[in-house]
């Protein structure tokens, strides 16, 4: 017990830097709704990591909220999505939304490779255009043990071009004529974080904005699959590399991780309908709270040298999915009737 307890006092510093660092990035998102909470968090950490890397005594309580909380903030995320809400959405977004998540992973695979992005970067980069930005690169982390530095990098990427896209779409879509619905499923499918799908839809029109925001909850289930491939392609390759695998309940149990669990649980007991409005609003202020301060804490932990030698091919792959996913968003309705 004792030693229970000094471990969370340990972890105290730690967290309340990085909870410190939230709030601040917190009012920053209210002001700039389209920098959003998480990227003003990395920034924030990053400077501050700059001025006096995280010492001894606050590394423990960052690492925690670098992970932990990012699983936690996961978990909080399933009660934002309902089975009957999911249902209304109905068979014909599905061709659009598969069909991008398709040519997103696809061109992550072929483009990453052409540009030399590889490994864990490529992965997060290529999870957070096909589904739903930091939300996706928060689920995946923690499976496949991306560092900090990484994971600063792909969401800085990811959350550049949703900035732009709530700037260009509304254009976009009066140029090719789009009805509200189109332009619903068109944000909803191709832009990536949900603050700037409503931002750039709400500049649409009303049913737009309503249209988009389901849409992008049935694309956010795209996360369970994916984690679930991801987990057991780890476990495979760690079997490959000699680490020690244990009983073969426990390589299943390690193939289903603990938040994705906690994640289908509150979804479930979310579409039973018992959580009160209220509740379900304050769960989301939570969780994206919680994401942003686990952003802080991966701010703080970059290695802002490694960031700059990852260079600028990111950069241009985070941009290559953004205009393939979002060509291929209109394509595909274009193709199965729904542009009007």
């Amino acid at each position: 017990m004792t030693g229970v307890v000094h471990r969370g006092v340990a972890l105290l510093p730690g967290l309340a830097l990085a909870v410190a660092l939230a709030l601040v990035a917190t009012g920053i998102g209210a002001v700039l709704p389209v920098l959003g909470a998480p990227v003003a968090a990395i920034v924030l950490g990053v400077i501050v990591g700059l001025v006096r890397r995280p010492g001894a005594t606050v590394q423990p309580g960052v690492k925690v909220a670098g992970r932990f909380v990012l699983q936690l903030a996961v978990v909080l995320l399933g009660t934002q999505l309902s089975l009957a809400r999911i249902a209304e959405v109905g068979l014909s977004s599905l061709p659009v939304l598969l069909g991008t998540l398709a040519v997103c992973f696809i061109a992550a695979w072929l483009l990453g490779r052409a540009l030399g992005v590889v490994g864990d970067l490529r992965t997060l980069i290529g999870v957070g255009t096909g589904v739903c930005g930091a939300s996706a690169i928060a689920a995946v982390t923690p499976v496949i043990g991306a560092a900090s530095g990484t994971v600063a990098y792909a969401v800085s990427t990811i959350f550049l071009f949703n900035a732009a896209a709530v700037l260009v779409f509304p254009a976009l879509g009066h140029l090719f004529g789009l009805d509200q619905q189109a332009f619903g499923l068109f944000a909803g499918t191709a832009i990536n974080d949900t603050s700037s799908v409503v931002a750039a839809a709400a500049a649409y029109g009303d049913l737009a904005r309503d249209e988009a925001v389901v849409v992008k909850l049935v694309r956010t289930l795209a996360i369970i699959p994916i984690v679930l491939a991801l987990a057991a392609w780890v476990a495979r390759r760690d079997r490959r590399d000699g680490a020690a695998v244990g009983s073969r309940a426990s390589r299943v149990a390690r193939l289903v991780p603990w938040f994705l669990v906690g994640f289908l649980v509150a979804a479930a007991v979310n579409s039973t309908g018992l959580l009160p409005d209220g509740l379900r609003a304050g769960v989301s202020t939570a969780s994206v709270f919680l994401i942003t301060t686990a952003m802080a804490a991966i701010g703080l932990s970059t290695d802002v040298a490694g960031f700059r030698r990852a260079g600028w091919r990111p950069l241009a792959l985070g941009g290559l999915l953004w205009l393939a996913v979002s060509a291929s968003s209109l394509g595909l309705q274009a193709a199965t009737g729904g542009l009007g």
